[in-house]
């Protein structure tokens, strides 16, 4: 999930529950308010009553005829019960059935003077009056139809107005959280243009103090100083592979006047000819390093060319061949044809070359017979070829391992080598979109595959 996903989730979650809870409360506060208010209507009705009961000269003759005209004043759906102070029934607002109430309310009032039992439905409000020297008991019901209106009302509202505000704030959260991220994302695009070989790229700094210029700023100053490094250390490399070259020339000239001498020793010419191969291993070396300072993964595109990879593979067996004579090469092209089939890819024929040379080289080393067997397969997606050579393998806790620098199996200690030959193929074929594994299909049977796609 993205930062501003996130930041615009995290706002609407904090700002649903908080509102939730701000809408409860006012519910619960309205709540409260309307039985407060109800209880007061209650009260109100009772001092109606008792000032009625008090006035009156006939109470039984004028009751029926008040509390018709009355009843609808103060409360709704009202019931009126009298009773005296032996708790009989004198009078009713009930004329259509059988009046029942509950006579330990009545003991009640004797204590308490007055009940409201608001959980009562309806709610009942019942009081202890002494009016004219007398006891009455009066008790009032009703439904509080208005306020309970009132409260659904009410509770619709909060409702709609909690859903419509969540999706307000989500929808406004990610909106200006997207213009308040822009600077960020538009600095982490400018990031992404960056690469090892475009350190002297500099992101635009805006005229500002906040967080991301200051970061922008920070960055900046990081990729001079990379660039400085980088520089110094593409620049050793180049010199120094440009430097050796001469005095490894010169030695590999030299091993070879010597070596066509007449008057050396068996032991002294085997040696002679020992130095030449790592005169040459190390000339080798030198070149690899120096052509991979030419290039870099992200501009080497520009400079591809149409390779036929069979020629590639001929002339990288040709330039072993001078330092192992022995060497064999047995090439096979697939018999499945196919109109996909030209052997042709797109890169560069140098880098190409040190790929197949150090493949064969070591083939010629590690292999039993000197034989090398070499199988190219074109299809419409890839063209692969196959090395394969006899000789013990590499076992499966070293092939892991195969391609990292300086790496040398079991099967080289007796070898002269340095350890870089398969880390430069698998780094050139890096550069070409290509890849190469190594397997071993039969006992003594070591294959590698590098597979180009096209």
């Amino acid at each position: 999930m993205s930062l501003k996903r996130k930041i615009a989730l995290t706002l609407s979650i904090s700002f649903s529950l908080l509102f939730g809870i701000v809408l409860i409360i006012v519910y619960a506060s309205f709540n409260d308010f309307r039985k407060e208010e109800f209880k007061e209507r209650f009260e109100r009705r009772l001092d109606f009553t008792t000032n009625f009961i008090s006035k009156s000269k006939n109470f039984e003759q004028e009751a029926p005829i008040f509390f018709n005209e009355n009843s609808d004043n103060i409360l709704l759906n009202e019931t009126i019960l009298i009773f005296n102070s032996n708790k009989e029934l004198i009078y009713s607002t009930i004329k259509d059935r059988e009046v029942t109430w509950d006579k330990n309310l009545l003991k009640d009032l004797d204590q308490k003077k007055s009940i409201h039992r608001e959980k009562a439905f309806p709610e009942v409000y019942a009081a202890l009056r002494k009016i004219n020297g007398e006891n009455y008991y009066i008790l009032t019901s009703a439904f509080d139809t208005n306020g309970q209106s009132k409260l659904d009302y009410l509770k619709y509202l909060l409702i709609t107005a909690y859903i419509t505000s969540t999706l307000l704030i989500g929808f406004f959260s990610y909106y200006f959280m997207g213009k308040f991220l822009r600077p960020l994302e538009d600095l982490n695009n400018e990031i992404s243009e960056v690469t090892a070989h475009k350190l002297t790229t500099q992101i635009p700094v805006e005229h500002s103090n906040d967080e991301i210029s200051i970061l922008a700023k920070s960055f900046n100053t990081m990729i001079v100083r990379l660039n400085d490094v980088f520089q110094s250390q593409k620049d050793f490399t180049a010199s120094a592979s440009h430097e050796i070259r001469t005095p490894i020339t010169r030695m590999a000239f030299q091993l070879e006047n010597l070596i066509k001498l007449t008057q050396h020793s068996p032991e002294t010419l085997s040696a002679l000819k020992q130095m030449q191969k790592d005169v040459y291993q190390l000339s080798d070396l030198t070149n690899s390093l120096l052509l991979l300072t030419k290039f870099d993964k992200e501009n080497i595109q520009s400079i591809y060319e149409e390779v036929r990879i069979d020629e590639v593979i001929f002339e990288s067996f040709e330039s072993v061949q001078k330092s192992y004579p022995n060497l064999k090469m047995d090439f096979l092209i697939s018999e499945n044809e196919s109109e996909y089939d030209f052997l042709t890819i797109q890169g560069v024929q140098s880098l190409l070359d040190i790929v197949f040379i150090n493949l064969l080289k070591n083939a010629a080393v590690y292999s039993e017979d000197s034989d090398a067997q070499v199988l190219i397969t074109e299809d419409e997606k890839n063209l692969v070829v196959d090395i394969v050579s006899v000789g013990n393998t590499i076992s499966e806790e070293e092939q892991s391992k195969l391609f990292d620098a300086f790496m040398r199996g079991n099967n080289s200690q007796h070898i002269a080598g340095s350890g870089l030959g398969l880390r430069i193929v698998k780094r050139i074929l890096e550069y070409h979109g290509a890849e190469i594994r190594y397997s071993s299909p039969e006992k003594n049977l070591n294959k590698f595959s590098v597979i180009f796609n096209k």
